[in-house]
Parts: structure tokens; C-alpha cells; sequence
């Protein structure tokens, strides 16, 4: 009788002790993470040729981390950033989701566009930063264009994919029971496809994140792009490596964030 009335509580805890063997792992791999920073930041140290690259081993970098961000640089420097990013996504999904949810509704829409769309997509944003400069009147201007275009193809295929994926019945049902076309968007597609419209805003927001440093060496003087160009030039080494920390932490919370998102609105529920 022991033994059976411990197995519900037995049960009720495994689910608690996975999530915290993910905690630890998580843990685990950022001490990995540091240890092997460290190991190359000593390296570094001790090569007569890199030792004046030294700054940016752990000790210093995380000092003057702590300094920037006791004195308000990390906000001074990640605003402008985020809102570039911010701006960017925006118009990347006003013109990625309405297009996605096009052609994956129309075949022959999709047809005809998928080659221009292919190969407008394999061609890196940051090609386009000569027509970006000539095209916009502000440096913001061109760097929220660079970043529009880097976003917005994986948001628009990703939303045509989820479409294409939507059992027919689910319209057929909704037209039956007398949906206008406003009815059938809000009601039906949208609602069904808001997972696949999510990851691709993740999968574009990486490559935004990505894209924003290198956009951000145009003439600029805010931003985290900036800032690394600066600390560059000034041979700065733990300004740098600590800018890059930041990066890394606002891009890692970034897509945190977004995975949240893509659980909350996931409507089909997993069994453990």
C-alpha cells in the first residue's frame, strides 16, 4: 500500500525535476562557456603577438561591463539599437504577413512570385546598403530598411507556409456557416496560422540582430554597432568585449522572449 499511494507523488514530480535538470544543464554549458573564455583569454595573454588583445579575457571585460552598466552606457547604447530593430520587424511583418498569407491563398500567386522572391532573398542585406545610403535622407532610414529586408523574408515564407498547412475543412466549414472574407481572416486564418507567423518573427528577429551591428558602422553615432566600431578604433578591448556580452544578452533575451510568445499561442498541447 506504501509503495502504491507514492507513485501519483512520484509522477507529480517528474515534470519539476526535468525542469530544473534543464536549469542545471543550462548552467553547465555557461560555465563551459566561460571556462573556454578564460582558457583563450590566458592564451591570448601569453602569445607574444596577441598580449595586447588581452582585455578581452573574462576579468577585464566583465569589469568594465559592470562600470557601463553602473553608469547608464548599456542604456544609452542599446536603445537606439532597439529601436532600429524594433522599427525594422515592424515594417518587415506590415509587408511580410499580408504578402505570406497571399501566397499561400492563391496558387497562382505563388507561382509567379516565388522565383522574384527566391532570389531577392538569397541576396545579403547588406548589398543593398549603397541603394539604402542614395534611397534615405537619415542614416536611421537606411540602417531600418537594411534590417526590413534582412526580416522580412522569413516572416513572409514562414506565414505561407502556415497557411498552406490549414485543413481546407476548417475553410470550408467557416464559408458554410456564412463568414465574410473579414470573418474568415480574423476568425480562421489568422488564429490557425499565428505560430508560424511568430517563428518566422523569430527566425527574423535573428537575423535582424545579426544584421544590426554591421548596418550600425554607417554614420551613426548611437547604438551598439557604434559602440563596437568605437571601442575598435580606440583600442578599447574591454569596451568591446563588453559590448559584445551585451549584444549577446539582449539578442539571447530577445529570442526568449519570442519562444515564450510561441508557446503561449501554440494551440496544440504536447503529452509528456
Amino acid at each position: 500500500m506504501s509503495d502504491a499511494t507514492q507513485l501519483p507523488t512520484i509522477a507529480v514530480r517528474l515534470p519539476d525535476l526535468m525542469r530544473y535538470r534543464g536549469i542545471m544543464n543550462g548552467i553547465i554549458g555557461i560555465g563551459l562557456l566561460m571556462a573556454l573564455w578564460w582558457v583563450g583569454g590566458w592564451a591570448v595573454a601569453n602569445n607574444d603577438d596577441l598580449f595586447a588583445f588581452a582585455d578581452f579575457a573574462p576579468a577585464p571585460t566583465l569589469a568594465r561591463l559592470w562600470e557601463m552598466i553602473l553608469s547608464g552606457d548599456v542604456l544609452g547604447m542599446s536603445g537606439p539599437s532597439l529601436m532600429r530593430v524594433g522599427l525594422g520587424l515592424l515594417y518587415a511583418m506590415i509587408i511580410g504577413v499580408p504578402v505570406g498569407i497571399v501566397i499561400g491563398r492563391m496558387k497562382r500567386v505563388n507561382e509567379v512570385a516565388n522565383v522574384p522572391f527566391q532570389f531577392l532573398r538569397m541576396i545579403s542585406p547588406l548589398a543593398w546598403m549603397p541603394i539604402a545610403v542614395m534611397a534615405f535622407d537619415t542614416w536611421d532610414g537606411a540602417i531600418i530598411f537594411l534590417i526590413t529586408m534582412a526580416a522580412v523574408w522569413p516572416i513572409l515564407f514562414s506565414t505561407a507556409s502556415g497557411l498552406r498547412r490549414i485543413d481546407p475543412a476548417w475553410l470550408k466549414v467557416a464559408r458554410n456557416l456564412g463568414a465574410n472574407p473579414a470573418h474568415m481572416l480574423f476568425m480562421v486564418i489568422l488564429p490557425a496560422i499565428a505560430v508560424d507567423i511568430l517563428s518566422g518573427i523569430r527566425l527574423a528577429l535573428g537575423v535582424a540582430w545579426v544584421v544590426l551591428v554591421p548596418a550600425e558602422y554607417l554614420g551613426v553615432t548611437s547604438g551598439l554597432g557604434y559602440a563596437i566600431n568605437d571601442a575598435r578604433d580606440t583600442l578599447d578591448y574591454a569596451s568591446l568585449g563588453a559590448t559584445v556580452v551585451i549584444i549577446g544578452v539582449i539578442g539571447f533575451t530577445l529570442d526568449y522572449l519570442c519562444m515564450l510568445a510561441i508557446k503561449k499561442f501554440n494551440w496544440v498541447r504536447e503529452d509528456h
